[in-house]
């Protein structure tokens, strides 16, 4: 499954929400989908709620019954990328964040955007020259609607580079706790008569899906409760005039230890950097594309597409627009798209050593399909 960058994806719900806020979107609107004249706009992303695991796991919640009807991610189907279009109405064609692990050519180093550092040593792209002003040079869309916006975020990520940059234009309103971030968004809305837009991100059932996968007990007790938060949050929020759209950035694959390839070293010497992208979407720079790809088709058969990265791009994966200035080089030679529930990793040295159970970015309707839930207040 690809995005439908054509009037389907979390692209147009972003479109409709900046259009409805007074703002010039650059794409479509989401099709057969209105935003009233409601005084108050709340997008609420649930980090890693997959539309096919809430309808599954969350039948009958204070979700799910709100639920309207299943969009698309974008491509890759990952939190760097997506909740950058999030931040800034663009396709990954545009912001140019094509993964956790992205190469940035204007510095020489490959680095993770959202923390900021270099991958391996761990170290601060800000420390290592790189300002958060040249790596991310999209607007933020809280630059671009004339109402005023609010962001609600989590205390660790507040005060980040990636946020810093990408909240541009927005107040931000802190939270430690399930409880105050109900607190803040309610303070948000009812902080002023003014039309207002608030953005509201909840990264834990992501953080718990990871480690313990998304099929696990502890996924499963997150969502509960953030279920019940939820609905916490429409109760204080009753008589206030506030459209509530909520959605996530992706869903979730999860990936037995029989599924968790490591690139071998005959591979491994013909990198020209470290692997990039996601364990699922995986971009190689290499010395020579085609031996590479020969190379790498015959090791991994039926486990991934081995494709050479500017036919993806070509192709619309990464949605329509004006490329980023340096998008060509933040895809690689060649994109390695694992299939089943694959994944695929190098390791360098200084990285902890572990695995992820629950994995995402790749192109399965569990990991692109993202619900949107809509009620009204």
């Amino acid at each position: 499954m690809l995005p439908d960058y054509r009037g389907g994806s979390l692209v147009n719900l972003m479109a409709s929400i900046i259009a409805a806020c007074g703002g010039a979107p650059r794409h479509a609107p989401l099709r057969d989908f209105a935003i009233d004249g409601a005084k108050n706009v709340v997008l609420f992303i649930i980090d890693g709620l997959g539309d096919r695991y809430l309808a599954s796991r969350g039948a009958g919640g204070e979700l799910e019954r709100r639920r309207r009807r299943s969009i698309t991610s974008v491509f890759p189907s990952t939190t760097a990328t997506a909740i950058t279009t999030s931040y800034t109405g663009c396709t990954p064609l545009e912001h140019g964040l094509t993964g956790w692990f992205t190469y940035f050519g204007e510095a020489g180093y490959v680095g993770s955007p959202l923390p900021f550092r270099s991958r391996g040593d761990n170290v601060s792209l800000s420390a290592k020259g790189l300002s958060a002003e040249r790596a991310f040079t999209a607007p933020s869309l809280f630059e671009q609607m004339p109402v005023r916006s609010i962001v609600v975020t989590c205390q660790d990520i507040i005060d980040s580079e990636y946020n810093r940059r990408h909240c541009r234009g927005a107040e931000t309103y802190a939270y430690r706790t399930l409880e105050e971030l109900i607190t803040q968004v309610e303070a948000a809305v009812k902080s002023g008569d003014e039309r207002k837009f608030i953005y509201a991100y909840w990264p834990h059932y992501d953080a718990t899906s990871h480690p313990h996968g998304s099929q696990s007990a502890a996924a499963f007790r997150e969502l509960e409760r953030i279920d019940a938060g939820f609905g916490a949050l429409l109760a204080r929020l009753s008589g206030t005039d506030t459209l509530v759209l909520a959605t996530a950035d992706h869903g979730f694959m999860d990936s037995p230890p029989q599924d968790a390839l490591v690139l071998p070293e005959r591979l491994a010497a013909q990198l020209r950097f470290p692997l990039c992208g996601e364990r699922r979407v995986v971009y190689c720079y290499v010395h020579e594309p085609e031996r590479f790809m020969r190379d790498a088709a015959d090791w991994l058969g039926e486990r991934a597409d081995v494709r050479p990265s500017r036919e993806l791009v070509d192709e619309g994966w990464f949605g329509p627009g004006t490329p980023h200035a340096r998008f060509g080089e933040r895809v690689g030679d060649v994109t390695l798209v694992m299939q089943g529930r694959h994944t695929l990793k190098d390791w360098l040295v200084g990285e902890p050593r572990h695995l992820h159970i629950g994995n995402h970015g790749g192109t399965s309707e569990d990991e692109m399909q993202i619900p949107l839930i809509v009620e009204e207040t």
